[in-house]
């Protein structure tokens, strides 16, 4: 695509993106995010509270910081099913899994993808002795959606995106502008988050208006490259089977299957609850 018209795709999908998310700029809802997150307490833990309704969700995530709700996730019939069940019923479900070194090229346009068949897909991890498995991610499965109860706590919700892959799938170091809810349906993962206003910590490259990637790995952390990343907290939090992680819009967060791993996230598609209004003025 010539540069010019890579330049008005951009700036007319990124009109979109602010139309729908109610301000006048992605730029400045982006800085409002990094500005009121310096205003956040330091944490050293993301805490587990029980469950909550629409209208005390939207009260503690207007605090703008991470937490965990158990006793939901686990009471979705989707998280009573095993893999096998998973095979024999929706085997021939299509999939497309991120295959080669899809951690280096998460962002980019080229990365090497895969379509084949989901009992295709678990045949092959099965079999797979690489370091890097080939992984499923952020894909709509539609058949699955009727087997999770998702709770309304945003007006406006992205559809269900599903995450499957063995121990050792990788999503590296990021950030959506977007409020995001996690749901953990089988297995573990570790996520290692940290505030928005530490981007200045993590060398951060633009994928897209809404999302920013770091070439930083807080597991394998290397502050000769990355000197400034000494500054950054990195926040970690083990995921277990049955809970539900709200991470709020700008925070980064790279996540790691540690068992065969099922998960499923939705993003707000609306203003980020921390925000509170405070932003550039609604698009009419």
């Amino acid at each position: 695509m010539p540069p010019d018209e890579a330049i008005v795709e951009k700036q007319a999908r990124e009109r979109k993106d602010a139309l729908v998310r109610g301000v006048a700029s992605i730029q400045e809802m982006r800085h409002a995010i990094k500005q009121a997150s310096r205003d956040l307490p330091a944490i050293s833990a993301v805490p587990r509270i029980g469950m909550l309704d629409a209208a005390a969700f939207r009260l503690r995530a207007a605090k703008g910081l991470p937490f965990v709700i158990t006793g939901l996730v686990g009471k979705w019939p989707l998280s009573a099913l095993t893999s096998q069940t998973l095979r024999d019923r929706y085997g021939e479900l299509q999939v497309r899994a991120r295959v080669g070194d899809y951690v280096n090229t998460a962002f980019a346009p080229d990365r090497a993808m895969q379509d084949m068949s989901l009992l295709a897909y678990l045949e092959l991890v099965a079999n797979d002795t690489q370091e890097l498995p080939p992984y499923v991610g952020n894909l709509e499965l539609r058949a699955l959606n009727s087997l999770c109860y998702w709770p309304a706590y945003f007006n406006k919700m992205g559809p269900p995106r599903f995450w499957l892959g063995p121990a050792g799938t990788v999503t590296p170091l990021h950030c959506d502008y977007d409020d995001n809810i996690f749901a953990q349906i089988w297995g573990g993962k570790r996520i290692f988050l940290a505030p928005p206003h530490h981007d200045e910590f993590l060398y951060p490259r633009e994928a897209n208006a809404m999302l920013f990637g770091s070439p930083f790995n807080p597991e394998a952390p290397d502050f000769e490259k990355f000197p400034l990343a000494r500054q950054a907290a990195m926040i970690e939090c083990i995921m277990q089977a049955g809970e539900l992680l709200y991470v709020p819009a700008g925070w980064y967060h790279q996540v790691r299957s540690l068992s065969f791993s099922l998960s499923a996230n939705r993003w707000a598609r609306a203003l980020p609850l921390a925000l509170n209004g405070d932003v550039a003025p609604k698009v009419d």
